[in-house]
């Protein structure tokens, strides 16, 4: 890990995109949400797709994350293509090896942070004390040690994410799909945070694919991608990263 935060450990391709395209029926009408988009990540990279909304981000986050099927191309994951996977197969895939964070923190609201942060690990073949342990661990990870007992009710914006967060990486997945992370917090809590995840893409090397709207978010990326109507208008690396 550098001094700014990032996994510098480059390894195989992680998640990858090939001519993928989206087309839904609307009525009489096909809309295409995706045209022919081509995506590739790595062990340890942060990546940043940007674009305003209705522009395809979060239908390139769902194929990402094995959550939907593309209309046309292919999706791998570790290299392996995707498309003649099983439902239960895609479904092991997204509950061990992808770690999920939503804007909306999707956090189940009668459990304690702890207890969100585990629930993952009870699909697992894990022991009780395994379990204690990583939540115990990313908890004080994320900036939560001492609130474990706390429900979502009894926590901040900024928290809520930070037990999202906690839980995403509990299983210690291969990478971790943020679906705009920052848009239900205020400016400073929303810098915290994509300073959180810049500092765990570091410690983990886990890869981190961020989409989002918000201008304030590609700047901790290593490469923004720039989505419009469905397309991948550009792709640019960032030079200056906040420490």
């Amino acid at each position: 890990m550098n001094g700014q935060g990032f996994c510098y450990a480059r390894g195989d391709p992680v998640l990858q995109a090939q001519k993928v395209s989206k087309i839904y029926a609307l009525g009489k009408e096909k809309v295409k949400a995706l045209d022919e988009v081509d995506f590739l990540s790595t062990q340890g990279d942060f990546v940043v797709i940007n674009g305003p909304s209705g522009s395809g981000k979060t239908t390139l986050l769902n194929l990402l994350a094995l959550i939907d099927r593309p209309s046309q191309g292919e999706v791998l994951f570790e290299g392996k293509p995707t498309s003649k996977l099983s439902e239960r197969d895609l479904a092991f895939l997204r509950r061990q090896r992808i770690g999920l964070v939503f804007q909306t923190f999707n956090l189940i609201p009668v459990l304690t942070a702890a207890e969100n942060v585990e629930y993952p690990l009870l699909l697992l073949n894990l022991s009780r004390q395994e379990r204690e342990q990583r939540v115990r661990s990313l908890l004080e990870e994320v900036g939560l040690d001492g609130l474990g007992r706390r429900r979502p009710d009894e926590l901040s914006g900024g928290q809520r994410q930070r037990v999202a967060i906690a839980r995403a990486l509990v299983t210690q997945p291969r990478v971790v799909l943020a679906d705009e992370p920052t848009a239900n917090l205020d400016s400073t809590t929303g810098k915290q945070i994509m300073g959180l995840l810049q500092n765990l893409n570091g410690e983990h090397c886990v890869t981190f694919v961020v989409v989002t709207h918000d201008p304030a978010v590609p700047p901790y990326a290593q490469r923004v991608l720039d989505i419009r109507d469905g397309k991948i208008q550009g792709e640019r690396y960032v030079a200056d990263r906040p420490a």
